[in-house]
């Protein structure tokens, strides 16, 4: 997102790929926003110009100054510039790290990471220092990449008539994006061989969310992982856990390690499915008056859940453990979380350029306000063992493992 980073989660089997935060990565679908919006819990709002008449003293400052530097600065001035410029100052001096302003290419990035789908051909690439080349580091299920063979590993030389080399990651990846082609011209790399592919844009899906049953000691375990709340991951999640449904499983484990947040409204549909109209989902407070959200479903369901997350797990996430956790009893196993407990608004410039504003706090269940080093802390803490990060195999995946090695305990 904005700072091209990702993080590795741990789960091999599942086919979750985060990349490590220590890794710089470039999306030619998106480029990894969590260095900006990690713990993102927010609406989204719509920017309206204001015909009415001045009498703030300190806006009548702003625009004083504004047109004296439009008129006087020794060089043309982009006005665009300055008022973005000057929205994204106000952002940092409310020392906020949730309040941000996104330019163009942030906004492009976050929409499409929290969108859950985007136009694009669907690899994730860097930039190969040795080289110069770009290369190949994931390739997404069902895109036009999957489809012409395209594999992780794979080194492009060019892209059309541009030499790899010659281009940076992002303007490697803007080609594909804000091109107007539909189609682009690649030669990879592989094995020492040159291979010439051709890919066609079109609409690609992110899959947030995995699934798959654990069976243990004749118990059918299901399990979920759910990577970010997008605008796509409620359907996705009501489809996988309805295809665990069929196979009558016994309990449910929802990973959210990883997950650093994402739409308010995801999180509510996820809570829907499990909670009903006399259970609070959460709480809000802001200038002093505190509201409830409850549950809309009819039922709980019949099976106990088991909550993994970690301290990258964060807004959305908290919400969902601590709402689950406070309503059904549900186990947390893993690490602390991040601690994110406030719910910003989305704000959109006539530029399309975006900024991001706190506005309230948001609060579990029982009124807890789990914001900066509180996070929530787990029913039974786990180390994640280092030995996963070599293996990747669930054998390996120690938090994992104790939710298993509970459920078949209890």
């Amino acid at each position: 997102m904005v700072d091209d980073k990702m993080n590795e989660n741990i789960n091999k089997t599942q086919e979750k790929k985060i990349f490590s935060t220590a890794e710089t990565i470039l999306l030619v679908i998106m480029s990894s926003l969590i260095g900006l919006s990690i713990g993102l819990l927010f609406k989204q709002n719509k920017m309206v110009d204001s015909n009415e008449v001045v009498t703030d003293q300190n806006l009548k400052e702003f625009i004083k100054n504004y047109n004296y530097i439009i008129d006087n600065y020794y060089e043309e001035v982009d006005k665009k510039d300055l008022i973005n410029n000057a929205i994204a100052g106000m952002m940092e001096s409310l020392d906020d790290p949730h309040s941000v302003y996104f330019d163009e290419t942030e906004t492009d990035n976050f929409t499409i990471s929290l969108n859950g789908s985007y136009e694009g051909v669907g690899i994730q690439i860097l930039k190969d220092e040795e080289s110069g080349n770009m290369l190949i580091t994931g390739v997404f299920k069902d895109s036009p990449a999957a489809s012409s063979g395209l594999l992780p590993g794979d080194m492009i030389i060019s892209i059309d008539d541009s030499m790899a080399k010659d281009l940076s990651a992002s303007e490697f990846s803007s080609i594909i994006r804000n091109g107007t082609k539909t189609s682009y011209k690649l030669k990879v790399l592989r094995n020492e061989e040159e291979i010439e592919i051709t890919l066609n844009k079109s609409l690609v899906t992110l899959a947030s969310v995995t699934s798959e049953v654990l069976e243990e000691d004749d118990k059918k375990i299901g399990y979920i992982y759910i990577g970010i709340f997008a605008n796509n991951t409620y359907s996705q999640f009501k489809q996988e856990l309805e295809k665990l449904e069929k196979e009558n499983i016994e309990y449910l484990i929802i990973d959210v390690r990883g997950n650093t947040g994402g739409h308010l409204t995801t999180v509510d549909g996820i809570l829907d499915i499990f909670l009903n109209k006399n259970q609070i989902m959460y709480q809000f407070e802001q200038s002093g008056k505190v509201t409830q959200t409850y549950g809309s479903g009819d039922d709980n369901k019949k099976y106990d859940i088991v909550l993994l997350g970690d301290e990258v797990s964060a807004s959305a996430s908290e919400v969902l453990i601590a709402g689950l956790r406070e309503n059904l009893g549900s186990t947390f196993i893993g690490k602390k979380t991040y601690g994110k407990g406030t719910v910003q608004e989305l704000m959109t410039l006539s530029d399309g350029t975006q900024y991001k504003i706190t506005v309230k706090k948001w609060l579990t269940p029982i009124g807890n306000w789990i914001n900066d080093t509180k996070g929530l802390m787990p029913d039974i803490e786990v180390e994640l063992d280092d030995k996963y990060y070599e293996t990747y195999e669930t054998a390996d995946d120690t938090q994992l493992q104790k939710a298993i090695e509970y459920i078949k305990e209890k």
